[in-house]
């Protein structure tokens, strides 16, 4: 029989620990979630988070490449011809305008392009892009994308993220998160010259999940490409040997905290950060170097033109990252003057912007073809939204996230094919509609990756890319 000593001891014991008890069972807890969602979706191990993993399903892109041009560029004046703005140009618009527009709109205004049929395909490019046209048989032209945000902030993060309202991983660190990467002296995931408007790093940041899943910018859109890197990449101050004694010490220091406190998902990442670091000192300014690169390259991006040396440059930078299997790189076209963003000046603007962009683009998709590379790189060409063919003013469009074109090429994609239309004068997208969940599910499917699989378990809730929605365009699969 307990003496009351004993018992006032156990009843002590249980009182004082009565919380430890509800700790320890809450962090059992999270570990199980944890480990089923490291399970689930990285089946690569934890050892080394980078590592390449095994695809759900076979893959058909090993790579991304995503062209992202911001602001908003037109359908309607590019990729997807309306006759009928032509003949109704001028009159007011014969459909329900949204409830909620971004600005007053008024009447129909044609395109000021013609446009031209292309290669065996036949398809219609626009007189803004006389040498991506010559490419025409290798893309696969999405023409009924479709969002739910008319600002450009909350437009880019649903295109970036999927969310347009709240943080959320990013394309490319969902790719990162669920294979890895090939190349464990690059990162993952690389952002040329990337905006800091309208979500900023938000737009390639890693949100809930593990940090080095995050994209690395290389300057940003207000640095010119010639001047854009990693920050900090070079240590002039203390040499490669004394740099990895320190990392090797701070290593065991952490190691020792690791062991004896709970699991530390922020500092294994950042110990993890710091290794990729020191790797990257001696590779990335030498994938950044483009002086190894002949003339006949430089001028087939066109870096040796004044007009396209900026985003050429950014273009033969994403494919020596590309062939030195980078698993998703973006490439952004952003002019803080003038964008895509025409509300004025439609014809001035966007008459630039395709005169920076075309001949890059078309040099990209041709190097990448001679070198092997674009039959398992998917290559991704599009902005937040596109533009009303109604005026806004007399020579302006505004913004349109209701209906728009998108194009792929390589990496598993039906070429020299459109999938779905907008309606007769391109304001909605009405045949086989491609909401942005649904451009998402199908290229995570591309790179092997189902999205209903891929989740991140985060303050009780599993997440993924497409949140509860998204379904495959497998018609555009090869």
């Amino acid at each position: 029989m307990s003496s009351p000593y004993q018992l006032h001891n156990r009843r002590r014991i249980l009182q004082s620990s009565a919380i430890g008890f509800g700790h320890l069972a809450f962090s059992s807890l999270l570990q199980q979630q944890t480990t089923a969602a490291e399970i689930s979706t990285l089946p690569g191990g934890a050892d080394n988070p980078l590592a390449a993993r095994i695809s759900h399903v076979p893959a058909r892109a090993k790579r991304v490449v995503f062209l992202f041009m911001k602001g908003g560029p037109s359908h309607v004046d590019t990729f997807d011809p309306k006759p009928m703005l032509t003949r109704y140009h001028g009159s007011p618009p014969p459909f329900e305008l949204p409830r909620v527009t971004f600005a007053a709109q008024g009447n129909l205004l044609k395109s000021p392009w013609k446009f031209h049929r292309y290669g065996e395909s036949g398809l219609p490019v626009s007189e803004l892009f006389p040498h991506v046209a010559q490419h025409v048989d290798d893309l696969c032209i999405l023409r009924s994308v479709h969002g739910t945000n008319p600002a450009h902030g909350g437009a880019l993060l649903k295109l970036h993220t999927g969310s347009d309202q709240f943080v959320r991983p990013s394309l490319g660190a969902w790719v990162t998160y669920g294979l890895g990467t090939e190349n464990q002296n690059l990162p993952a995931f690389v952002t040329i010259c990337p905006t800091l408007a309208h979500g900023g790093m938000n737009n390639w940041g890693s949100a809930f999940l593990p940090a080095y899943c995050q994209g690395t910018p290389i300057g940003n859109a207000s640095v010119g490409a010639v001047n854009a890197e990693v920050k900090h990449i070079h240590n002039s101050r203390i040499g490669s040997k004394t740099q990895r004694m320190q990392l090797d010490l701070l290593r065991v220091m952490n190691q020792q905290h690791l062991e004896t406190s709970d699991a530390d998902q922020a500092l294994e990442g950042r110990l993890n950060s710091f290794e990729l670091a020191f790797r990257m000192q001696s590779t990335m300014p030498e994938v950044q170097d483009l002086s190894q690169e002949s003339a006949a390259t430089h001028k087939l991006y066109g870096t040796d033109d004044p007009v396209t040396e900026d985003f050429g440059r950014q273009c033969l930078m994403a494919r020596r990252f590309l062939e030195r299997d980078v698993r998703f790189v973006q490439v952004t076209h952003s002019d803080s003057e003038v964008q895509w963003d025409q509300h004025g000046n439609l014809y001035l603007g966007h008459t630039k912007n395709a005169s920076e962009v075309d001949k890059p683009i078309a040099g990209l998709l041709s190097d990448l073809k001679s070198r092997g590379l674009l039959e398992d790189t998917l290559v991704i060409w599009g902005g937040e939204f596109g533009r009303t063919p109604t005026a806004q003013g007399t020579d302006g469009r505004d913004h349109n996230p209701h209906g728009f074109t998108m194009w792929m090429a390589g990496g598993g994609v039906k070429a020299g094919t459109v999938y779905g239309a907008t309606d007769d004068f391109g304001y909605y997208a009405v045949e086989n509609k491609m909401h942005v969940h649904d451009l998402h599910a199908t290229i995570l499917h591309l790179m092997g990756l189902n999205h209903e699989q891929l989740t991140y378990r985060y303050a009780g809730r599993d997440f993924r890319l497409t949140d509860v929605a998204g379904v495959v365009a497998k018609d555009i699969l090869s």
